[in-house]
């Protein structure tokens, strides 16, 4: 049979491409029509699969954040809970970072991401947290990784030695961070999150321990 003279979309093609586009050019660089062109086709075909762009990115965010795990959240150990989840939550956005503004934004009406957020309040509550307190570690577990995820410290130093020798006595290894930034940038992320969910530790011993009104 002779190849159609139209490539056949479907929606997982779409998807691929769309995100593939945003990671080498940025959210900004997405439009319908460089998508079209990317595929190989008219806008309009896009249309029939997806009437707008909003709708779908969400499906790429969805898939970019399938991965995230709150799956440790159903067996009453709210910090093994945390811990999956923020590591896989930080290791989805590190993947795909200028998606960033489409993964890190609120569920909305979103059901993948609604259904995370239900599983991580209820397995807090469901731990022993209060309410207000789950949404507050909710809120706070999330700001850590997004700190994370999107700024380096050990890149935002020059790699010149002589920047830091004379004048920035402290700093003078400064100039080898950037070699090391992954490494250092994990391992940061990974000491902040201990000592975040030590300090929740002890702030759930006084909850639990506190007299009921």
């Amino acid at each position: 049979m002779a190849r159609p003279k139209t490539p056949i979309l479907s929606r997982p093609a779409i998807r691929r491409a769309a995100l593939s586009l945003i990671d080498r050019d940025g959210l900004d660089g997405l439009s319908m029509r460089k998508l079209a062109q990317e595929l190989d086709v008219r806008a309009a075909s896009l249309y029939s699969h997806y009437r707008t762009k909003e709708e779908l990115l969400i499906e790429v965010a969805d898939e970019v954040t399938e991965g995230i795990d709150v799956s440790g959240f159903g067996g009453g150990d709210w910090r093994g809970g945390l811990t999956a989840w923020a590591r896989s939550y930080r290791d989805a956005i590190t993947a795909h970072p200028n998606l960033l503004p489409v993964i890190a934004a609120g569920p909305g009406r979103r059901e993948e991401a609604l259904r995370r957020a239900d599983a991580i309040h209820g397995g807090l509550v469901g731990a022993g947290w209060p309410p207000r307190y789950a949404t507050m570690i909710g809120a706070s577990t999330k700001y850590l990784i997004l700190g994370s995820a999107t700024s380096s410290f050990a890149r935002g130093f020059d790699d010149d030695v002589r920047v830091y020798r004379d004048r920035y006595p402290n700093l003078s290894q400064a100039h080898r961070l950037a070699e090391h930034a992954a490494e250092i940038d994990e391992d940061s992320f990974e000491l902040a999150l201990s000592a975040f969910l030590d300090g929740l530790t002890g702030v759930y011993e006084r909850v639990r321990s506190a007299p009921e009104d």
